[in-house]
């Protein structure tokens, strides 16, 4: 198998390091927090051999990405021109193919809807569109599961408690969103995006720059968030999500829901027995859904 490229690109005034293969029409892949691009290793050569361009950023405030200037605050406008941003910078025509999970989910609902001719299709992953997210993060089972939305806002203390112990604070989250994965090939690298204090800082601020408890949930917040991603997309999506998430939980009612917003074409399945990390879980299953759903027409 090729090895698996390294790069940077300037966009949305940040220098992007970003993990690359094959070539063809740009495929951009998104992670989350606390991850990094190397949970795409199994994707970025079979996109490659699909004949993409695969392309797969260290989000900002990931080391190597440039550290941005403002630490403190990280609002999914700024995820969702982030997107745009690396569309543009590399090249990416209207056959782009958007793929994202977690926060990269997060902002590919604002990226693909604020501006739909950049991308012919799209991959999301783990989090629903606005309105499914935001009835759910009010359901007593997901108030649970999103307890370190309000601990992380401890900020004085915070950045201690998550690093402490070679960052344990993250294996357990690995463990209880993905139960019973080795995350053993997947922490190290991960960790490495955070390793440095001043990371760390910036990547907890997409923490504190939407669920800030004097404003989470009131009626200014969720027009905020709904401006920034609240779209319905008009692109054929592939939505997927773990029956065994640990993060965001749906039933597959609300699973069944999510091609409503999106498309002509789009699908949405509920996998059995995959926590929140799929793509790294089940690689040869998750990859055969995206690349048939990619090349359907």
């Amino acid at each position: 198998m090729p090895e698996i490229e390294r790069g940077s690109v300037r966009a949305n005034q940040l220098r992007f390091e970003y993990l690359a293969m094959g070539e063809g029409p740009l495929a951009l892949c998104f992670h989350g927090f606390p991850d990094s691009p190397w949970s795409y290793r199994f994707l970025l050569p079979a996109l490659a051999d699909a004949g993409y361009r695969a392309v797969a950023p260290f989000n900002r405030g990931f080391a190597p990405t440039e550290l941005p200037a403002d630490r403190h605050h990280m609002h999914t406008s700024m995820m969702v021109a982030d997107q745009i941003a690396l569309h543009e910078a590399l090249g990416g025509g209207d056959d782009a193919i958007l793929i994202a999970h977690d926060w990269g989910a997060v902002a590919a609902w604002g990226a693909a809807g604020k501006e739909p001719d950049r991308w012919r299709r799209c991959v999301i992953m783990n989090i629903p569109p606005f309105d499914i997210f935001g009835v759910n993060l009010g359901r007593y089972e997901q108030i649970k599961r999103s307890f370190y939305f309000w601990y992380f806002q401890m900020q004085h203390v915070i950045e201690d408690v998550v690093s402490a112990d070679d960052f344990a604070f993250i294996d357990h989250i690995w463990a209880d969103w993905s139960p019973g994965y080795d995350a053993s090939e997947e922490l190290p690298r991960m960790k490495e995006c955070v390793r440095d204090p001043k990371y760390l800082q910036a990547a907890l601020a997409y923490y504190w720059g939407q669920f800030d408890p004097t404003r989470f949930g009131s009626p200014d917040w969720m027009d905020e968030q709904r401006a920034a991603w609240g779209y319905d997309l008009t692109q054929p999506t592939l939505y997927l999500h773990g029956t065994q998430d640990g993060c965001h939980g749906l039933d597959q009612g609300q699973v069944d829901q999510v091609p409503r917003h999106c498309g002509p074409g789009s699908q949405a399945e509920l996998i059995e027995g995959v926590g929140h990390f799929l793509m790294v879980e089940r690689p040869t299953d998750v990859n055969k859904r995206i690349l048939g759903f990619l090349a359907g027409t």
